[in-house]
């Protein structure tokens, strides 16, 4: 079963079939994206597709919370929670980034409730791999376990021009030497029942639908849930309702076209090497026709957990001035028949379903006097291979770390703060990404690079997010200098 859903029409609005999609925790899927001059990024809808696949519920935990009624349990499906009547820490989107600053921010002692339009669990259109750098967040939130039945991804078989390369994580002191990977199904599901048993009081299926402000401030958020609007007032507000960000959108948030974004679309097939330790990548990536295109493919093992498969995707990259005019769905197919011996794979794709996202900071109005926002919202993704994961984790535990800071006032702190931690790799990442949106670059420069392993091996570091500002060695500096020349001649520079 593939629960594929009907192409998205980019003429029409996200709210033509009457029903507001504020609140939702991830990216937008469907089941293909062709992407057309002139498409507009806010006028595609948000699909869900594989979500028939998915099963269970949470599990029961018990917490406290006000609502209209008094004091209630909260339970970790959330499914049927009354809307609170205020919240000291409102936390729109329960995806990664939502729940992990749910997580810590209850640890700090906040009273937290965290919403999402969705019934989880759910499913998300992504490559469902975790950097070293997701996984060094995972520990540090308190999750570590949660990977201990998971395969251990030692790094990336890299392919391309008749090479082949493996290339381990780079060993550091700060993230571990392996990954890992989990369907975003499982994972999102996981980390949201952990954020509520710290104490997240979670209310689904409600959607945040406008915002009452007093002043420069939110005063209260307002919910549509069970058919009725109720207004929760609020201290704080995190908003991590993914790329669309339609929350963000209504406080000011701008997505800005002219760097480069992605497409892609990802499917799931069985596989006799599902246990494998190491991730597939295809950085020459050809269509049903033959032609080389701008972008890559993957092959992501689950493990036995993971119910012996793999996620299998392919990801173009683009710019409103060079738009991937492509149809995702007929070269998904077309990759994963191309790697179906390589990777043994077993039967057809499934739960084929597509996405669009802006990358490395290409956002303005990421935050107001008690709002801020995170993850995908905040365009935190990799401009070279789209991974958010680990920027949406580690985002929210930055945004509930400067809660703990009671300054007053988010707009420029937390700004200033995304730009300190990723303004240079993401300027740099962009201008890099910009290049390879143009046909003859990618042969030019992949059929050299493909054959050298210390090229390889700085790629997949940066491709990993694994360059920080602590580090002192060669490429890391090479890298820093790269992105301080790219944001002297940056148009619009990260989150600016």
């Amino acid at each position: 079963m593939s629960g594929v859903s009907p192409v998205p029409d980019p003429a029409r609005g996200p709210d033509d079939d009457g029903t507001p999609d504020h609140g939702t925790s991830d990216r937008d899927t469907s089941a293909d994206v062709t992407q057309t001059e002139g498409t507009n990024f806010d006028d595609i809808r948000a699909d869900e597709t594989g979500a028939d696949d998915a099963s269970g519920t949470g599990r029961s935990v018990q917490g406290t919370a006000r609502t209209a009624a008094g004091p209630v349990a909260s339970d970790s499906a959330g499914a049927n929670s009354p809307v609170p009547l205020r919240a000291d820490v409102l936390v729109v989107g329960a995806g990664p980034g939502g729940a992990a600053a749910a997580a810590h921010a209850v640890a700090a002692g906040r009273d937290v409730v965290l919403l999402d339009a969705a019934t989880f669990p759910r499913d998300k259109t992504c490559g469902d791999g975790l950097t070293p750098r997701a996984v060094a967040e995972l520990s540090t939130l308190g999750m570590a376990d949660h990977l201990a039945d998971r395969p251990r991804i030692d790094g990336l078989a890299l392919h391309g021009w008749g090479a082949r390369q493996e290339i381990r994580w780079p060993s550091s002191g700060r993230f571990p030497d392996h990954g890992s990977a989990v369907a975003r199904t499982e994972f999102d599901d996981a980390v949201r029942d952990f954020a509520v048993r710290r104490g997240a009081h979670m209310v689904q299926g409600a959607k945040a639908v406008d915002v009452e402000m007093s002043g420069d401030r939110i005063a209260s958020v307002i919910v549509e849930h069970d058919g009725r609007r109720h207004p929760i007032a609020v201290d704080q507000v995190i908003v991590a309702d993914g790329v669309r960000s339609p929350l963000g959108k209504r406080l000011g948030r701008e997505w800005h076209r002219d760097t480069a974004y992605g497409v892609a679309a990802r499917a799931y097939v069985r596989s006799g090497r599902a246990d494998d330790h190491w991730m597939g990548s295809h950085l020459e990536l050809r269509g049903p026709d033959g032609d080389l295109l701008p972008g890559y493919g993957w092959v992501f093992p689950l493990g036995a957990a993971g119910g012996h498969q793999l996620n299998v995707g392919v990801g173009a990259l683009a710019t409103s001035r060079r738009p991937a005019q492509m149809a995702l769905r007929p070269i998904l197919e077309h990759y994963t028949e191309s790697v179906r011996a390589e990777w043994a794979i077993d039967g057809p794709p499934t739960s084929i379903t597509s996405a669009l996202l802006p990358m490395g900071g290409a956002v303005t109005g990421v935050a107001g006097r008690n709002w801020m926002l995170i993850g995908d919202a905040a365009a935190c993704v990799n401009p070279l291979n789209g991974e958010g994961i680990d920027y949406a984790l580690e985002t929210g535990r930055l945004a509930a770390e400067l809660l703990g800071e009671r300054h007053g006032d988010h707009t420029h702190i937390w700004r200033d703060l995304l730009v300190d931690h990723y303004g240079l790799a993401f300027s740099a990442a962009r201008r890099l990404a910009g290049v390879l949106t143009v046909p003859s670059a990618v042969p030019l420069l992949g059929r050299p690079g493909i054959r050298s392993g210390r090229l390889m091996s700085l790629v997949v570091r940066v491709m990993g997010n694994l360059v920080t500002p602590e580090d002192s060695d060669l490429v890391a500096r090479a890298w820093r200098t790269a992105g301080r020349v790219s944001t002297q001649v940056d148009h619009r520079p990260p989150f600016r």
